[in-house]
């Protein structure tokens, strides 16, 4: 199976109550005392087989909706999202993690639910605990460990259902210098045999290593999509202009 990503004018559309708190889609008369605000609007994407893409822009663009969109956790309100490939992601720093669950307890769990069997997935332990680096801690409970070690034990779990499309939120910044070198190590690895990474996030250095295209979000649209280092130079550009006196960057077109 070839890994594929083809977005088609998706929307994504967030209720709110009259106190500004978000609210769970429901039935209609529920959602005629709700306020609405786009988090995605029209948004057109296409990734190939061998591809890394990088999601850049400022906070609020819509980069992370994006990815959870591609995982499957929001469903369109406009448009389509078609992902072809096991999907593994990393959105958000101890997402899915049960805290009274040990690290082997809670990656027994995620290869369950990665569709594995309890056989599957115990025989994949020993080589989860290796990628996580966790050591003794591996049998502790989730609740005693640091931000950076439910990072790892969240990337190792991944590993269980061997992803052909990886999505990473910039929670990986969480990790030390040696881990996140394994991180994108693993990620050019997918690539590499004909998978799909898609990351967000700005630091834009780690963006680089991973990725040869870049796809720039803006107020919720796709404003730019291209090589690399060509989105990323119109997007700092603009950002230097703005900051500048004189300058006035909104409005300005992308220079590819």
């Amino acid at each position: 199976m070839r890994a594929g990503v083809e977005v088609e004018s998706l929307g994504i559309r967030f209720l709110f109550d009259a106190q500004r708190r978000p609210v769970t889609p429901g039935v209609a008369s529920i959602r005629r005392r709700c306020t609405s605000s786009w988090g995605l609007q029209g948004v057109d994407l296409s990734i190939g087989p061998g591809e890394a893409v990088a999601l850049v822009g400022p906070n609020g663009a819509g980069k992370t909706t994006l990815l959870r969109a591609l995982a499957g956790v929001y469903e369109p309100d406009d448009g389509c999202v078609t992902v072809t490939g096991r999907v593994g992601s990393l959105l958000a720093v101890g997402a899915g993690l049960m805290p009274l669950l040990t690290g082997r307890e809670n990656c027994l769990l995620q290869g369950v639910l990665a569709g594995l069997s309890r056989v599957q997935s115990r025989a994949a332990l020993d080589e989860v605990k290796r990628r996580s680096e966790l050591g003794d801690a591996f049998e502790r409970l989730v609740s005693s460990y640091s931000q950076g070690m439910r990072a790892r034990l969240g990337f190792a779990a991944i590993e269980l259902s061997r992803p052909e499309i990886l999505l990473l939120d910039e929670v990986h910044q969480a990790f030390d210098i040696d881990f996140r070198k394994r991180v994108e190590e693993r990620a050019a690895a997918i690539v590499a045999g004909g998978g799909i990474l898609v990351a967000a996030g700005h630091d834009h250095s780690a963006l680089g290593r991973m990725c040869a295209r870049a796809v720039r979000l803006e107020e919720r649209q796709v404003r730019a999509d291209g090589p690399f280092a060509d989105v990323l130079e119109a997007y700092t550009g603009d950002r230097e202009g703005w900051l500048r006196p004189g300058v006035a960057a909104a409005g300005s077109s992308p220079r590819v």
